[in-house]
């Protein structure tokens, strides 16, 4: 399954029914009336949002989606069958923007209209109402015109072009270089299973890690593609994902020892940051915990520098061996209720797998 967070479609609502214009036909009534049935209601288009889909890519095999029509009314009083709803699932955090009027008006082009934000399982959004059935002309007799002989036409459908876009929904994000060894951070603290080895750009689709504690709480963790330099720009894989962690509480941002500066240990988290700011200045206002990563694999005069200059809240870790996941978790937990409301459920997330779309 191709891992797909934007799709366009058209979705067109059923058409009302016409109403009957019938007159009664009987040797037993010599002066029958009128007796046509209203046309039936055509169906509406509903967006559901559904844990059970993970991605959008259904969307860009098919992208016309259209409600049934309603049945016209018939004589002897028959009113016309409603159309049948049109029922869409998206998967949970999907928002519905409206491009129908792009087109016409070019200045609009980077601006839809937000239409409904689905990021509550089982949440529906009527997009497009069916059209009302036409009434029959048993609704026009009055007391000077007593065989009315016209009815109503039923209402139109209704059409819209949709973008759709998919922000998936997590607790945390994980924001790094490539290579910073989010992914197996995430394998040593969950049961996902995102693609592993000692390559830059291993992840390329986001993935879902949840970590649940004694008290059965979870905690939703998303990794990303790595950011690269230049991202903002569009060099590199991430940029494009970065909205999946715009939903977020607050992000690990990891950095590789390899890759951190003995002498100024901080200076290493100063370039995504200014991409994050680039990218949305309120995610990068973001609160963040500051890891160091691979911490085994490093030298010891190194990591004793790195330790001796690098500020109290950084933190030192090893993903691969465990060392100081748990000082990590218990900070993320901490970050968790401190930003959570007490109030607000918790919910379940699903786990990404799958391949990117190329």
């Amino acid at each position: 399954m191709r891992f797909v967070d934007e799709a366009n479609i058209i979705v067109r609502s059923g058409k009302g029914g016409n109403g009957s214009a019938s007159l009664k036909r009987a040797k037993n009534l010599p002066k029958g009336g009128p007796d046509g049935g209203d046309g039936g209601k055509g169906g509406d288009v509903i967006f559901r949002a559904s844990t059970r889909l993970l991605t959008l890519y259904d969307f860009r095999v098919r992208s016309m989606f259209e409600a049934e029509n309603g049945v016209n009314g018939k004589g002897q009083d028959k009113y016309g069958r409603n159309g049948e709803d049109l029922v869409i699932e998206v998967p949970v955090g999907t928002m519905l923007l409206d491009v129908t009027d792009r087109s016409a008006d070019p200045d609009d082009a980077d601006d839809p209209v937000l239409l409904a934000d689905l990021s509550r399982a089982d949440q529906e959004y009527v997009v497009c109402p069916g059209g009302i059935g036409g009434r029959g002309n048993l609704h026009f007799k009055t007391s000077t015109n007593r065989a009315p002989k016209h009815a109503e036409t039923g209402k139109p459908a209704t059409e819209k072009r949709l973008m759709l876009r998919l922000k998936v929904l997590a607790d945390a994000g994980l924001l790094g270089l490539p290579n910073a060894g989010k992914s197996t951070f995430l394998t040593a603290v969950s049961a996902a299973r995102p693609k592993i080895a000692a390559y830059p750009f291993t992840t390329l689709v986001p993935h879902l890690g949840v970590v649940e504690n004694a008290n059965g709480r979870r905690l939703v963790i998303a990794d990303i593609p790595g950011l690269i330099e230049g991202a903002s720009q569009g060099l590199g894989l991430g940029y494009q994902f970065l909205k999946h962690v715009e939903r977020t509480r607050f992000l690990v941002h990891i950095l590789s020892g390899q890759d951190a500066d003995p002498e100024n240990p901080e200076a290493g988290y100063a370039m995504l940051n200014e991409e994050l700011r680039v990218f949305d200045t309120e995610l990068a206002a973001k609160p963040q915990i500051r890891v160091i990563n691979k911490i085994d694999i490093l030298e010891p005069e190194r990591l004793a520098a790195l330790r001796q200059n690098a500020p109290g809240d950084i933190l030192f870790v090893s993903a691969l061996t465990g060392e100081g996941l748990d000082a990590l978790l218990t900070e993320m937990w901490r970050r968790f209720d401190e930003l959570t409301p007490a109030e607000e459920p918790e919910g379940e997330a699903p786990d990404w797998t799958g391949e990117t779309e190329a």
